[in-house]
């Protein structure tokens, strides 16, 4: 069951680049957490999946010299839906399709791989605490500067900064 929670069903395992498959996994999983449980659904499952993912990493990494392994990617998956946030709340306001908000979820992703792959600034602190809460608090911080440039990328599109 680690395993599986750790590795999001064996998508971790895929190579190369198994942090982007992860990533690439987490859209469709977001969409139907949104589809079937709303926005409200979406923020407490994304906390689930934080708390749980938290726990199973530790599991995982319990006795290990490598505190991060590429196979864990439950990290990218709470990372690339908090850089989806955005693109949810904004369909909730405007009564929009979320897939109609296609540019923001190509932002999103590009956005969240670009941040987590460079680890700048409090993603890189993160990513070197050596455990299992800095596993997941990287990419927690990758994702909230992805949200926040799809928010800026967003305003820009439709004038907002102008």
């Amino acid at each position: 069951m680690i395993k599986l929670i750790t590795t999001t069903f064996g998508v971790g395992y895929l190579r190369p680049a198994p942090g982007t498959w992860g990533s690439l996994a987490a859209l469709p999983l977001a969409w139907g957490v949104h589809e079937l449980f709303g926005l409200t659904g979406f923020i407490v499952a994304s906390a689930v999946v934080f708390f749980l993912g938290w726990w199973a990493t530790a599991q995982h990494i319990s006795g290990s010299d490598d505190h991060d392994p590429s196979e864990i990617v439950v990290d990218e998956v709470i990372g690339q839906w908090i850089a989806l946030l955005p693109v949810f709340i904004s369909a909730a306001h405007m009564g929009a399709d979320t897939l109609a908000l296609w540019p923001g979820w190509v932002t999103a992703f590009i956005g969240f791989r670009l941040f987590d792959i460079t680890k700048l600034g409090p993603t890189g602190w993160a990513d070197r605490r050596g455990d299992a809460l800095g596993v997941m608090l990287d990419d927690v911080i990758a994702g909230i500067f992805a949200a926040l440039l799809v928010m800026i990328l967003a305003a820009l599109s439709h004038g907002v900064l102008m």
